[in-house]
């Protein structure tokens, strides 16, 4: 009996069922995905573009297929579903990594104390209720003492004490207290302005609020001279004065002399005035020389007294 024909039939099937390249395939069943690594065939490819595409695309498709019924299945009512294995090709992220938030000052208070963070439970156990509520928010537990129908005061306590009140003021207190801690600590974590160093923001801030104390301490009338100083506070320190030394080269002093002479020898600049009178030629400043002739009264005062002094308040004698 000849069965070579039954036998090349069956060979020709499992053919077209497994694929042998000479790289092998990169199969992704997670991502469902194929990667060849082959050269592309030049021959093939000029003779015939579409079956040559078409047989790498089968050859892809046949062996997702056949690592898909590879894996273990479930069944459920639309059949029998594989479970997809965890992707293994590293795909680039959309956005940047978020960067890490910067420490806190308790943070870095516990590290450098080597004190380890304990989380607390969401939720306590309530003994008078027998069940368990929220630590914190609707109907919380750090409520209790605000709500509960009665209280216990002290024998010296005010008689206008409320103890509800008291509690809730003192809740208020430390939320208050919290958030003020939270904006200083994002004050703290806010980018350094340009020309600050990183590593000293402390020492930056304590030198910005130095300048800032400086500034209001001589904004006083005595330039805070009587002012009354804190505990331990520095004397400010002012800005020396530079004399030249009174012994000179005799080429540094010839070269002072001369530039001193080079600005004599320059056309004096004037202001342009209102007056039509004064000119860019003129080297008499008119407005300055009456103001100072009549003492900041003006032209007008001025005109006055040369008139004989009659004006406003000039009363005439009786004939």
């Amino acid at each position: 009996m000849d069965v070579s024909d039954i036998l090349a039939a069956h060979e020709a099937k499992q053919k077209a069922v497994t694929v042998e390249k000479d790289i092998p395939l990169e199969i992704d069943a997670g991502f469902l995905t194929v990667t060849d690594l082959n050269p592309v065939d030049k021959e093939s490819y000029d003779a015939d573009r579409e079956e040559y595409l078409m047989s790498i695309a089968r050859d892809g498709a046949q062996a997702l297929l056949a690592a898909l019924f590879s894996l273990p299945t479930t069944s459920s009512p639309d059949g029998p579903l594989a479970q997809l294995p965890p992707p293994t090709t590293q795909l680039p992220r959309a956005k940047p990594l978020p960067k890490p938030k910067p420490p806190t000052k308790w943070e870095q208070f516990a590290k450098a104390k080597g004190i380890h963070k304990t989380r607390k439970d969401k939720k306590v156990w309530d003994e008078a209720k027998q069940e368990w509520v929220n630590r914190w928010g609707w109907k919380g537990a750090n409520k209790d003492k605000e709500v509960q129908w009665i209280t216990e005061v002290r024998a010296n306590a005010d008689v206008d004490h409320d103890p509800v009140k008291a509690a809730r003021d003192a809740r208020k207190a430390r939320v208050a207290k919290n958030e003020k801690q939270h904006q200083q600590n994002l004050a703290r974590a806010m980018p350094l302005p340009v020309g600050t160093s990183s590593t000293g923001a402390p020492a930056d801030r304590k030198k910005q609020i130095d300048r800032t104390l400086a500034v209001t301490r001589t904004s006083t009338a005595s330039m805070g001279k009587f002012d009354r100083r804190l505990e331990g506070e520095k004397k400010l320190k002012g800005v020396k004065r530079k004399f030249d030394p009174t012994e000179i080269s005799a080429a540094s002093e010839k070269s002072r002399d001369l530039a001193i002479l080079s600005k004599l020898d320059k056309e004096p600049s004037t202001k342009k005035t209102k007056s039509s009178e004064s000119s860019a030629s003129d080297v008499l400043n008119v407005r300055k020389a009456i103001r100072s002739a009549s003492k900041g009264k003006g032209s007008a005062a001025l005109a006055r007294e040369a008139g004989g002094g009659k004006g406003k308040n000039f009363k005439k004698g009786k004939r």
